[in-house]
């Protein structure tokens, strides 16, 4: 069957989630994470196109992590959850004070949301633990393309590579780093699996809005949803 003829293709549209327990995880786990995502979340974890991988480019503090662990657990899927990120954020590259404090540095803030992270993935996602490979998007994907064999933050082996069902990508925001993390999952996405952009919205001020509208002229994605962010289902 070919994917144009794909039921999961023409699945219904991206409703609301109402969901107690992200209403919890929200107030308790920090981050930046916009209800609409969580509803495209939603959306591509019911409609995943096989047992592919789920890959999350950007995890901050974990709660798009841990939202994603909890939908696999909602919806009973058992794809694999493959998460990257060096807690290394746009203007910190250089260390050097946290703004103006005089007594706290982007190091100290890089290690607190690393710390963050792992405790609180260990808390939420405790039965289901995703790799996290604590390496660069590029660095991720060329470990992908070599079918490496990494450990995670955990302390886990994990042999990475293959296809991949949905990618969150939610890195760097600027238009060559989203658009190479694009090009790079659109290398492994299977047929009917899904792309969901942070940051894309119309009114986003991040390069990556101008990647979404070049995916969506490409005629190889379906626009799935924008709430207000991007997301898409791959054709073909």
């Amino acid at each position: 069957m070919s994917a144009k003829n794909d039921t999961r293709i023409t699945a219904g549209p991206v409703t609301p989630l109402s969901s107690e327990y992200i209403n919890w995880l929200t107030f308790a786990n920090p981050g930046m994470l916009d209800r609409g995502n969580i509803d495209c979340m939603d959306y591509a974890i019911r409609h995943l196109p096989g047992g592919a991988p789920i890959v999350e480019i950007g995890s901050f503090c974990g709660l798009s992590t841990n939202v994603l662990a909890y939908l696999k657990e909602k919806h009973n899927v058992r794809n694999a959850l493959i998460t990257c990120d060096r807690w290394i954020f746009e203007g910190a590259e250089n260390g050097g004070p946290l703004g103006d404090s005089s007594t706290v540095t982007h190091d100290d803030y890089r290690s607190f949301v690393r710390e963050s992270f792992l405790r609180n993935v260990r808390m939420f996602s405790r039965a289901d633990l995703p790799f996290t490979i604590e390496l660069f998007s590029d660095e991720f994907f060329d470990a992908w393309a070599g079918n490496s064999r990494r450990r995670d933050v955990f302390g886990r082996e994990v042999t990475l590579g293959g296809p991949m069902g949905f990618c969150y990508i939610d890195g760097n925001h600027t238009y060559d780093f989203a658009r190479r993390d694009f090009e790079n999952c659109d290398r492994y996405l299977e047929p009917g699996g899904f792309l969901l952009f942070d940051d894309s919205a119309d009114d986003s001020e991040w390069g990556v809005r101008r990647v979404v509208r070049e995916v969506a002229g490409s005629g190889r994605y379906r626009l799935v949803a924008k709430k207000p962010n991007y997301f898409f289902q791959k054709l073909k």
